[in-house]
């Protein structure tokens, strides 16, 4: 007699497992790793005792409204407490989103290439995704965006600089583009690495979404504030966004090591923007490395750089790890790489140096 197996939702046919950077080799002759967007930097002053302090009480649960985290954010941001939801990190924050705003016959719209958990989060929600090709300087083209909107749109995201070419879309013609998205479709502004911009005509999300009620701003405090281990991401949108938000969040999702540790973070914010810097020019001096040697790169707004390889892309790939670092190959596309500690670069640079020149 043969075993029946649970009967599975067919709309998880297909759908791609997140991959995330791949770890140095324990042991191995591997050093660095800037194969996920960590911040090299340890915790920012004081969030480290504030933590274990929090960690005192692990018997219980944390607070579920975030309470003290929300009332921070508020006051930092100068956005009303009920314009705020907070999640597992923003990608927690994005699924919350496509459960709020679509289901099966729906569509969701992205960049492609763009952030990996896109085309997951939609797809486990029962809806469609509609990716639309970056154009040739590896930007989001907003106008065939646009054109890809249906009756079927319900959320559109916009990854602000994008994940992985660290690509940017500027003030005027994002501002046109929501002037022209229809106002019952959601757009969505992924701002995860929004600290390390430094292009002035790349608008802050926040004064976007201050007069547009379909406009939600998404952050994290895994990137610039270096707290990618405790999980904790938030979003600002207006009132019946941020409530369905709040409705769709996994129920103490955020610990409170996380939300204690985020409030102290926002607290130094001194340190934040000194970090941010020196990560900056170490993002210069990697680009203008990569030029001088001859390669193309796109330029980046965040805290990595990008280089479209083709099928070079795993051989590569293999070459900066002999040299010691661990970059992420997307197959066939390219490789991100995370700004990290000098040395770490400087490897880099050798290894990209060596395998252009035995082209």
């Amino acid at each position: 007699m043969s075993e029946k197996t649970p009967k599975l939702r067919t709309a998880l046919d297909g759908i791609p497992t997140y991959k995330p950077g791949r770890p140095a080799a324990a042991g191995g002759p591997v050093t660095y790793k800037l194969s996920s967007n960590e911040n090299p930097y340890p915790p920012l002053p004081g969030v480290l005792e504030q933590a274990v302090t929090a960690a005192g009480a692990f018997n219980r649960y944390p607070d579920m409204a975030c309470t003290g985290l929300m009332a921070e954010l508020s006051e930092r941001f100068s956005v009303p407490v009920e314009h705020l939801a907070t999640g597992t990190g923003s990608v927690g924050v994005a699924q919350q989103l496509v459960q709020a705003t679509a289901g099966p016959g729906d569509e969701v719209i992205y960049a492609w290439r763009s952030f990996e958990a896109y085309p997951i989060v939609t797809q486990v929600s029962g809806a469609t995704p509609v990716q639309v090709p970056l154009d040739s300087d590896e930007v989001h083209d907003l106008e065939a965006m646009l054109a890809a909107i249906t009756e079927r749109t319900r959320l559109i995201f916009v990854c602000n600089p994008n994940n992985p070419t660290g690509t940017v879309v500027r003030r005027a013609e994002l501002e046109s583009f929501l002037d022209r998205v229809p106002s019952d479709v959601l757009v969505v502004l992924d701002e995860a690495y929004c600290e390390f911009v430094r292009d002035a005509e790349v608008p802050d999300g926040l004064d976007l979404y201050r007069d547009r009620p379909n406009v939600c701003v998404l952050r994290t405090f895994s990137k610039a504030y270096g707290l990618a281990g405790l999980r904790v991401g938030f979003a600002v949108a207006h009132e019946p966004v941020a409530a369905a938000l709040r409705k769709t969040a996994v129920p103490f999702g955020v610990s409170q090591l996380a939300q204690e540790a985020a409030v102290a973070s926002l607290r130094s914010e001194a340190a934040l923007l000194e970090r941010v810097d020196a990560l900056v020019a170490e993002r210069t001096r990697v680009v203008e490395g990569l030029l001088g040697q001859g390669w193309t790169v796109p330029e980046t707004q965040a805290n990595f750089v990008w280089l479209r390889l083709g099928d070079r892309t795993a051989d590569f790939a293999a070459a900066c790890e002999r040299a010691g670092v661990v970059v992420r190959p997307f197959p066939g596309e390219g490789v991100r790489v995370t700004i990290g500690e000098s040395p770490a670069m400087d490897l880099f640079l050798e290894a990209a140096e060596g395998f252009r020149k035995a082209l």
